[in-house]
């Protein structure tokens, strides 16, 4: 590289990634495959529109690759095309849920989500966030006690404030979702029902995750995470006499984002291949196994887990001590932070439910398995991650 300056901080970013626990449950290592596709010539098209339906020349082959992303795609989650259409097209996750409530919802009206600080994602209708300014949130969080979702009360929030789409999937909620229940919820008050599965795509296409796409109209997903891909993300549509594959497409293009990024595109494509495979089914089983004896041993140190476990990638730890669970050990979620990557330990500070802090000091951590997996970690690994991030964390 000739730019030496951007090629040095490329070289200590890699370094950086190399000798650390990575542990921050939205990220992961691609492969090599994935960086070339990411890196490659596509890189210098420009392809305004969808396949066969571009406002620029030179698309034949781009629009081949687009497809097959889509083809891939469908292939992946085991969805009939003549059920289902996906858009490859959005930039990452927040775009791709604007999109569909920029499809599907009128400025005003009402998106029910997961408030923030229970585990919800800024998208999700969150005041700071454009889809908060731009529509209402209905909130709904996860039972006081249990810490996990009462359906039951999610179900008489919806009936009475009618919104127009009802979001399950999260960005901090370690639990298995009952799409069937948010289902019928969604069809008791008449509306969409959208599932971000941003976060266990690739738990789902390892089959250590139920599927949504029997309950779901929409499903969005980023394409990194645990599924392993570059950053990106794609929107799945329900075909049916509604139209919402139609509205979300006009949405994407032109209603929010220009020409498509085809490296990113083709990057995508080779990842979900890759998902394909059978030590994807694997890696994914390990994942959660890696999970599972992370909380474990936490728990088994000292540490509160909210909700008491995990079915998934995702670990969250209260360190301070919420306001139905006081007995945490008084360590903030930055100090936690701040200690741990001292240590060489990448982790992200979070809310947990009922949050007594401050967003930018937060009461616990989020964890995540699914980068230490892809590096080949097992049990034995994590149980020696928790021990080390409890040393870490009572060093005073």
């Amino acid at each position: 590289m000739k730019d030496k300056q951007i090629e040095k901080l490329i070289s200590l970013e890699k370094a950086r990634q190399k000798k650390v626990i990575n542990l921050i449950a939205s990220e992961n290592y691609v492969s090599n495959d994935v960086l070339k596709a990411l890196g490659s010539e596509l890189t210098n098209k420009y392809a305004e529109g969808y396949p066969d339906k571009r406002y620029y020349g030179g698309n034949k082959i781009v629009d081949k690759i687009e497809n097959l992303c889509k083809e891939r795609a469908l292939k992946l989650f085991n969805l009939d095309q003549q059920e289902w259409t996906v858009n490859v097209q959005p930039l990452s996750g927040s775009p791709a849920n604007l999109a569909v409530y920029l499809a599907l919802v009128p400025f005003g009206n009402k998106i029910m989500g997961m408030s923030l600080d229970h585990g919800g994602h800024l998208t999700h209708g969150h005041k700071v966030s454009a889809t908060g300014k731009f529509w209402t949130q209905i909130p709904y969080g996860v039972d006081i006690k249990t810490e996990l979702l009462n359906y039951e009360n999610i179900k008489n929030i919806a009936i009475e404030n009618r919104p127009d789409i009802i979001v399950a999937g999260y960005t901090a909620y370690s639990r298995i979702i009952d799409f069937k229940k948010f289902s019928e919820i969604a069809n008791a008050c008449g509306a969409i029902l959208m599932v971000d599965m941003s976060h266990f795509a690739g738990l789902v296409a390892g089959k250590e995750y139920p599927s949504p796409f029997e309950y779901a109209d929409v499903v969005t997903t980023t394409t990194h995470k645990t599924l392993r891909g570059p950053r990106g993300a794609m929107v799945f549509s329900k075909i049916d006499y509604r139209e919402i594959d139609k509205k979300i497409n006009k949405a994407v293009f032109p209603g929010l984002q220009g020409g498509p990024h085809l490296n990113q595109i083709a990057s995508v494509a080779v990842a979900l291949a890759e998902a394909m495979k059978p030590d994807f089914k694997k890696y994914a089983k390990q994942v959660k196994k890696n999970a599972l004896v992370l909380a474990e041993e936490l728990k088994r140190l000292g540490w509160r887990i909210v909700s008491g476990g995990t079915d998934t990638h995702l670990v969250l730890v209260d360190t301070w001590g919420s306001s139905v669970f006081p007995n945490g050990r008084g360590i903030s979620g930055k100090e936690a932070s701040d200690k741990l990557e001292k240590a060489g330990i990448i982790v992200n500070k979070n809310t947990v439910p009922n949050e007594v802090r401050s967003p930018m000091d937060p009461s616990g951590i989020r964890l995540g398995s699914s980068a230490e997996t892809t590096r080949g970690k097992k049990e034995k690994d994590f149980k020696k991650i928790a021990q080390l991030i409890d040393k870490v964390l009572l060093e005073r």
